[in-house]
């Protein structure tokens, strides 16, 4: 099966690089990066050190119910072209992230989710979305659960 990560809706991003509210109803927040792990949700790689990034609540999902998570995110403050596809993002170079699957409805598929290796994100990912019930799997933080992107069927 090939897989594909998929980074935040480009709509979406031009709205939050134009101020418009986050998540929570609020704009947001301009920052300077120093150029460590600055990851932008929208074009998977890092903010360079020296530019503006953008500090917002993202809701990566298109219903409102209990599963659907608002955490931070970041996002370069001017525009930039949509990362994704079937290589693994170079943006993704922490040891290890959460990998979690979600049916249809958006609503957690129990027992799916885990902390997985880098190196195994691949092999988790199609190993996940090999099953009928999983519509699609979020990679998030180890550390904090942030949301960085979504690992789609190709």
């Amino acid at each position: 099966m090939q897989i594909v990560f998929t980074p935040m809706n480009t709509a979406m991003v031009r709205a939050a690089q134009a101020f418009a509210p986050d998540a929570y109803g609020n704009p947001p927040e301009r920052r300077v990066s120093d150029g460590d792990g600055v990851p932008c949700r929208h074009c998977l790689g890092f903010v360079p050190a020296g530019h503006d990034y953008l500090v917002l609540a993202h809701r990566p999902f298109a219903g409102l119910h209990a599963y659907t998570e608002t955490g931070p995110i970041f996002l370069c403050a001017n525009p930039c072209m949509a990362g994704g596809g079937s290589a693994l993002p170079a943006f993704l170079d922490s040891a290890s992230y959460i990998l979690r699957g979600y049916d249809a409805e958006e609503r957690i598929i129990y027992g799916t989710g885990g902390v997985v290796p880098r190196a195994s994100i691949m092999a988790r990912g199609r190993e996940l979305l090999n099953r009928a019930d999983i519509a699609f799997v979020h990679v998030r933080s180890a550390s904090n659960n942030c949301f960085h992107c979504r690992i789609d069927r190709a």
